[in-house]
């Protein structure tokens, strides 16, 4: 099952890189209004922040940050909602992507069915904040990267689909 769901997220990548549109990547009508529909559910301007989405061996990540390291209003707005979207996604509630993507990411029914095997770890970082995503369940790490594909694809984001070492270890939070 893991060879099936790193080839499918191998698979979007590569086609969105070389400019198809897969199919998983044209649900939410176009970037622009993508893009928009994530300001409003997120509570800040795109255009003022970043995003990345890295993908561990346990899990992965997602990060947003101001721009501008003085751009304190942004940086606020993102410690916010990354805070409330960690505890909306420990509860199985997926409706923010929903709502931004106009379609359900890949990965989500099966993050729902298996959130107690799944930690959502939220800490601020200087210009923003970070949700930590972890499990020790197979299924659930197939999930959580192509959830997290998904979301690199259509923020176009240009992070790596490539799975980097992580610092810690999951054990240790499952105990």
């Amino acid at each position: 099952m893991r060879v099936i769901a790193m080839f499918v997220g191998i698979f979007v990548i590569v086609g969105a890189t070389h400019g198809q549109t897969p199919a998983i990547a044209s649900q939410s009508n176009s970037h622009g209004e993508m893009v928009h529909r994530g300001n409003q559910v997120m509570g800040f301007a795109a255009e003022k922040t970043a995003h990345h989405f890295r993908l561990f061996p346990d899990g992965g990540a997602i990060e947003v940050s101001a721009n501008d390291p003085k751009d304190t209003e942004s940086r606020d707005q993102i410690r916010i909602h990354l805070s409330h979207i960690a505890s909306m996604f420990s509860e199985g509630n997926f409706n923010a992507p929903m709502l931004v993507h106009h379609t359900t990411p890949p990965g989500v029914a099966t993050m729902t069915k298996l959130r107690a095997d799944i930690r959502y770890e939220y800490e601020e970082t200087p210009s923003g904040a970070r949700i930590r995503i972890r499990t020790p369940n197979p299924p659930a790490l197939d999930a959580i990267h192509a959830f997290l594909l998904f979301e690199i694809i259509e923020h176009r984001t240009g992070d790596s689909a490539s799975i980097a070492p992580a610092v810690g270890t999951t054990a240790e939070h499952f105990q």
